[in-house]
């Protein structure tokens, strides 16, 4: 699809990527089911998103959306995604999937962390060969500077004697290697936003938490955006400095990490908060559980689309017209009938 690129001012204080309004549907024989139904989000400079929700409320369509990589039926019918690029303004929304310009952005301006390395990494090419493609194809280098380069990074994300990984395949490596492969690959081409999609899901707690402070650093060093998915709230409580609470394809509460924490409004993260474990509860206390699970979103009923789980729910209100997202106090927002 053809589209133009719109010059602005280079400000900084202009976000880095605007999603606006976006609507990402699959066309089943079922129906159509609204995967991401009008969420509308910023990724600030330097700073770290993170998208929270149980499985199946959207949080990954919404990032693979960003890079057109959302698989068949699915796709993008409404919204904008804008990308301010060396004072352009480019709708990522209308390009083609396929097309040169959003495979340029690809892996040089945004790359992405999959969840599972074992299955986004080729089983038949060695580690640096992977690395090293995505280096040749971005970065105007050699096949020996690509190589150099992929040594570095190798080194930079703490695996150990990268002369020899370089050459080793993913099935020789373990998980937490592999995800450390997966973050030099992607970090390879100095990109300005980074999506990480349950990038630690997979792993022990011990490799998790090294990830975590891995990409922490590496964020500091090369100055990058990240969006970082997660259902797990300590994880976001680590890393994140804003937080996007998303239920059944919607936003329902977004606002700054100390807010979503210390002050969480909707009754989705109220729940959500209530079934993390404690420090210093009493052994054999029962954790908090939010009733049911997140349906599939097809021929969704009216109304606020967490009333059939919420216990502030109110029968008349709630069941019959569905909230908008509104502003509570200064950069806190919820989409919930008890603050109208």
């Amino acid at each position: 699809m053809d589209f133009e690129n719109k010059t602005i001012l280079n400000n900084k204080n202009i976000p880095l990527l605007q999603v606006k309004n976006l609507k990402v549907y699959f066309y089943l024989e079922e129906g159509i089911l609204k995967a991401v139904d009008d969420v509308n989000f910023d990724i600030e400079r330097k700073k770290v998103l993170g998208i929270v929700g149980e499985s199946g409320c959207g949080k990954s369509v919404t990032a693979q959306s960003i890079l057109r990589i959302v698989p068949h039926p699915g796709r993008t019918v409404g919204g904008e995604i804008l990308l301010h690029q060396n004072g352009n303004l480019v709708d990522l929304a209308r390009l083609d999937p396929s097309g040169r310009d959003i495979r340029a952005i690809r892996g040089k301006e945004i790359a992405m962390i999959f969840q599972e390395p074992m299955t986004s990494l080729s089983p038949i090419h060695t580690i640096g060969n992977q690395i090293m493609e995505a280096v040749l194809l971005h970065r105007d280098m050699n096949q020996s500077e690509a190589r150099e380069l992929t040594l570095e990074m190798l080194y930079k994300v703490g695996i150990s004697n990268p002369h020899q990984r370089i050459d080793e395949y993913s099935y020789q490596l373990s998980g937490g290697l592999r995800q450390r492969a997966m973050i030099a690959m992607a970090l390879s081409c100095n990109p300005s936003i980074l999506i990480a999609d349950e990038p630690t899901t997979a792993l022990d707690v011990t490799v998790q938490a090294q990830i975590l402070e891995l990409m922490k650093e590496l964020q500091k060093e090369f100055g990058m955006s990240i969006i970082y998915i997660t259902h797990n709230l300590g994880v976001i409580a680590e890393i994140s400095d804003e937080v996007l609470v998303m239920y059944l394809g919607k936003v329902v509460e977004h606002a700054n990490a100390d807010e979503i924490f210390h002050n969480p409004l909707h009754p989705y993260t109220i729940g959500l908060l209530k079934s993390i474990p404690k420090v210093g509860k009493k052994v054999r206390t029962r954790l908090e559980a939010i009733k049911g699970t997140v349906p599939t979103p097809l021929d969704l009923p009216r109304g606020c689309r967490f009333y059939q789980r919420c216990r502030e729910a109110k029968e008349g209100i709630c069941n019959v017209d569905n909230p908008s997202l509104i502003e509570v106090t200064k950069g806190h927002r919820v989409s919930c009938f008890l603050y109208k």
